[in-house]
């Protein structure tokens, strides 16, 4: 069934609609001038990279974000990948909730999660750092995992754990040798949507970094100063290169197992 041409017009115009702000972002990351942003630029150049390049508060915030994503990921490798298990593989009263309360932290708008985590932690009296900036991360994180471990676990067939344990296999030999490679492609593209999810969050780190600074966090410090926006648009390109080849990634592993 072939799509109407309105119907072609309107994708191709939300395409644009969403694209274009960021190619805008990446085009001024080569602006010649400090604060213009005229049209066309005066001319390019990669001055800006260089003077991003050397500062030492771009590092540290660029290597908090890195730590804290790598963190984050692999939580929720572990914790998603335990719920998907327990929901697919067991009946237990409350089973439907769980999937809902896994699910809501993503579904709820960031400031909701982000007031709630901080209300959480100021409640019990945990004292702002990389680890309250890892849990809040965490937990729309596990989402991405859960639903690809969750969907992957449908698509297998238990004769094949079933044929292993009948075979002498453990429960442990059973999952490293049967289970987990029917999940290993469904598990790294979660991983890798967790983590660019990670990278580049903004709203609910504000609520959990106390006074850290991740690299989206500076880079919201540093749009008041209007002579560090060639710099704020060099950051902005290296967070879009840094989250796109992650997901990029996670598509096309996505689309080669649906395809399978």
């Amino acid at each position: 069934m072939k799509a109407s041409l309105g119907l072609k017009i309107a994708a191709f115009a939300a395409l644009l609609f969403l694209h274009v702000p960021l190619l805008i972002v990446l085009f001024y990351a080569f602006n010649v001038e400090e604060a213009a942003f005229t049209f066309p630029p005066p001319g390019l150049t990669l001055e800006w990279f260089a003077v991003t390049l050397r500062r030492q508060d771009f590092w540290r915030a660029l290597g908090l974000s890195l730590q804290v994503a790598l963190v984050a990921t692999l939580a929720a490798l572990v914790l998603g990948t335990l719920a998907a298990a327990a929901v697919y593989r067991t009946r237990f009263f409350g089973r439907e909730t769980v999937s809902l309360l896994l699910l809501l932290p993503i579904a709820l708008p960031g400031i909701a999660t982000g007031i709630a985590l901080r209300s959480s932690i100021g409640l019990l009296e945990i004292p702002f750092s990389f680890w309250t900036i890892v849990i809040g991360h965490a937990t729309f994180c596990v989402v991405t995992v859960y639903n690809n471990a969750l969907a992957r676990f449908r698509r297998m067939s238990k004769s094949l754990t079933e044929a292993s344990m009948d075979l002498g296999a453990n429960s442990f030999q059973t999952f490293r040798y049967v289970v987990l490679p029917e999940l290993a492609t469904a598990l790294l593209a979660g991983a890798m949507l967790a983590f660019a999810l990670s990278f580049d969050e903004v709203i609910v780190t504000t609520f959990t970094a106390g006074q850290q600074q991740t690299l989206p966090i500076w880079m919201f410090s540093q749009l008041t100063r209007p002579r560090q926006r060639p710099v704020t648009n060099v950051a902005a390109f290296i967070v879009i290169a840094i989250t796109t080849i992650p997901i990029y990634l996670a598509y096309r592993w996505t689309s080669r197992d649906n395809q399978a």
